[in-house]
């Protein structure tokens, strides 16, 4: 419990101190001026008729501390079909993985604190909220995809390679609405109250690399300042099969994500 508090706090002076981006945003071209929005939006869509590989790293730094908390979450995931079977850590935490099954609207959860290690909890993905600040609720990979998507002021970065293959580089920022996306009601206030002092929206970086084929094969929000705060999600084997079946009615407790740090 006391890393959970302890994360907290780190993300309370994370949201108190994000500003400012990475160096290479000052002095664009006039080619960057250009909104490569449609890009973007048309490999988010072709994705998430697909299925893939997700890994997924989540690292959060507050101003007054070295350490880095890093989350990572790993697994296949049916995007079209709203299926997936993931394992989320929280490293050098001493805390047990968690293994998540999407089905649909429902989300299982073996290994949270919330129910017995033998049993699975059950949530409504739909109605479940993030307490942290870029992290989606239940790690659901769609909801980054979701905000990648709905980025602005978008200029082509230019080629990189993404899984070992060249992909075009997109950089934008998402609005305070989109960053905010199915918070709870006590971190949202947090957010609103800290924009409000800003007099804007805090400066949320996107980033989205698409390959050869139009896929979108890896998403990135970010914020920088004194603290860090980044969420990167790579996709790859895209039409991998995935299992994901529900367990057994009788070893489902229905929860809510509650305070399970592993489940945002």
């Amino acid at each position: 419990m006391r890393r959970a508090f302890v994360l907290s706090a780190a993300v309370l002076l994370l949201c108190t101190a994000c500003s400012g981006g990475p160096d290479n945003h000052s002095g664009e071209s006039a080619e960057k001026a250009v909104d490569h929005g449609a890009a973007v939006r048309a490999a988010i869509e072709k994705t998430s008729a697909d299925s893939a590989r997700v890994d997924e790293k989540i690292e959060l730094r507050s101003a007054d501390s070295p350490t880095t908390y890093v989350f990572t979450i790993a697994g296949a995931f049916d995007l079209g079909d709203d299926r997936g079977r993931l394992t989320v850590e929280f490293e050098d935490s001493g805390m047990d993985p968690v293994e998540e099954v999407f089905v649909g609207d429902t989300v299982y959860v073996r290994g949270s604190r919330a129910v017995d290690g033998s049993e699975w909890a059950s949530a409504v993905r739909s109605e479940a909220q993030t307490r942290y600040f870029l992290r989606a609720p239940l790690n659901d990979p769609e909801h980054l995809l979701r905000q990648v998507k709905a980025m602005r002021q978008v200029s082509n970065e230019g080629e990189e390679q993404v899984n070992g293959a060249p992909a075009v580089h997109y950089r934008g920022t998402i609005d305070h609405a989109t960053a905010t996306l199915r918070m709870t009601t006590d971190t949202k206030q947090g957010l609103d109250d800290l924009r409000e002092k800003l007099g804007d929206d805090m400066p949320v970086y996107a980033d989205v690399w698409v390959d050869g084929k139009g896929r979108a094969v890896q998403a990135r929000l970010s914020c920088f300042g004194g603290v860090k705060a980044m969420t990167t999600m790579t996709l790859s084997d895209f039409g991998t099969p995935v299992k994901a079946e529900a367990p057994s009615a009788e070893q489902v407790v229905p929860v809510t994500a509650g305070e399970d740090v592993l489940l945002a």
